[in-house]
């Protein structure tokens, strides 16, 4: 496929999975390396389309500051699809644990289906849990989901809250739609709250500003404050939400905050 016609494929892909719009963007921008002035414009048109996708912005990011674009293009996706984090959050799980989390996270089907202990509740306020919940039946994990008139008491109730943050910034991190009244109730109820961040998803405090801009008017992500956070879990498991924060894999690179 012409680079033209894969860039044009991935920024249309409304809806795609970040995973799924992060593999096809990396062979998308490999394809402008011979080109800079095309490689900065078509990684400003990804961001763009998907402004909400922070393993997107690192991508682009340290596609167009590096001397060999075409090889950071392939670096950052073995990076991506080798990156442990949601197995390390399946390793760190409390034993026979009752977990909350909001919406559909597919991300994290494998850690809690590497857990045959844990309990699983969805926050469902948009109707997106349901793919998620047949995934954990499939291996045998209970699951169940409950709407917005219940949000409270789920969040009240469990023994941990964990978010999917799909980009995660100095001060907030973006998640899914009902994230924040959870984290809200359950930093009240003394119950623990861990964002899952990983590859590419903690983003330079520079670059931020541009991403929240973009971000703002787009559907399906609200912000967090990281104060509502108790852990930041990465590659290394669970830390301390100011020790995640110093591990970024973007540089700040202007041109894409312009």
């Amino acid at each position: 496929m012409h680079p033209i016609e894969r860039l044009r494929h991935v920024a249309r892909a409304d809806g795609a999975p970040a995973e799924d719009v992060v593999h096809a963007a990396a062979a998308s921008l490999a394809g402008f390396a011979a080109d800079p002035i095309s490689l900065v414009t078509a990684s400003r048109r990804l961001i763009e389309r998907h402004p909400a996708n922070g393993a997107l912005w690192s991508l682009c990011a340290r596609v167009v500051t590096a001397p060999d674009p075409a090889d950071e293009a392939w670096r950052c996706l073995d990076q991506f699809v080798a990156d442990p984090t949601v197995g390390e959050l399946g390793h760190s799980l409390p034993e026979g644990a009752s977990v909350v989390v909001v919406g559909g996270p597919h991300r994290l089907v494998p850690a809690f289906a590497s857990r045959g202990d844990v309990r699983v509740t969805a926050v469902d306020l948009e109707g997106d849990a349901y793919g998620f919940e047949r995934a954990l039946d499939r291996h045998e994990v209970a699951v169940t989901s409950v709407d917005a008139a219940l949000l409270g008491a789920a969040a009240a109730g469990a023994d941990l809250v964990v978010l999917d943050g799909v980009a995660v910034g100095p001060d907030v991190a973006l998640a899914a739609p009902g994230s924040w009244p959870v984290a809200a109730v359950a930093t009240t109820e003394g119950v623990p709250v861990w964002l899952v961040a990983g590859w590419g998803r903690t983003l330079p405090p520079a670059l931020w500003p541009a991403v929240r801009r973009r971000s703002e008017p787009a559907q399906g992500v609200e912000a967090v404050p990281l104060a509502r956070v108790h852990r930041l879990v990465g590659p290394g498991g669970p830390e301390p939400v100011a020790d995640g924060l110093g591990r970024v894999d973007a540089p700040a690179a202007p041109e894409l905050s312009r």
